[in-house]
């Protein structure tokens, strides 16, 4: 499903909405950005983790941090669902971590989870944003293109990626550093 420009700016403007009052310690609000957010932040939690049981406790955690921190997120920073996935990411891998586990096979082996409700990826991804991104991620150079990609829609971490790689873990980061501030110039931001 593809939304138009005003759509997807409407979707967005709601969830910061929804997102600031969080902030401000709203329940109903809490409730409602749980609804729109749960099946995309399960999602990566799910693709990170491996199985359903720890992708459940990770998005508790998730949303437990997202209660205590809601006040801090700055609108002009990131887009809310970016500032959501990212805690979502980086609650999986600590996880994953702490289980000093890899994972064995491919994200692509995952099951899709169902949901009849259009998600909030759906409502949010298929905007402008989304072309830019792409556009300028191929305007990257293929390796920091590929690390860039690996790194944070796959949840392998920057020590995995040099592994993978057999580069320092420092040469690692700064591919993904320099990767990451010719997207931010790109973007605009």
């Amino acid at each position: 499903m593809t939304l138009s420009k005003p759509q997807a700016d409407a979707a967005r403007a709601h969830l910061s909405s929804v997102l600031i009052r969080t902030g401000e310690e709203d329940r109903d609000a809490f409730r409602e950005l749980y609804a729109l957010t749960q099946a995309k932040l399960f999602g990566i939690t799910l693709r990170i983790c491996g199985n359903a049981q720890a992708a459940e406790d990770v998005l508790h955690d998730v949303y437990l941090t997202i209660w205590k921190r809601a006040g801090g997120w700055e609108p002009g920073r990131a887009s809310p669902i970016t500032w959501l996935a990212t805690i979502a990411r980086n609650r999986a891998i600590d996880w994953q971590r702490a289980q000093g586990v890899r994972r064995a096979s491919p994200i692509d082996d995952a099951p899709d989870i169902a949901d009849p409700q259009p998600s909030a990826e759906a409502l949010l991804l298929d905007d402008e944003a989304t072309r830019r991104l792409h556009a300028c991620l191929e305007r990257l150079e293929q390796q920091q293109r590929d690390v860039i990609r690996t790194a944070f829609f796959d949840g392998v971490t920057y020590a995995e990626l040099a592994l993978r790689r057999a580069v320092p873990l420092g040469t690692m980061k700064s591919w993904v550093r320099r990767g990451l501030a010719r997207l931010k110039d790109c973007l605009g931001g």
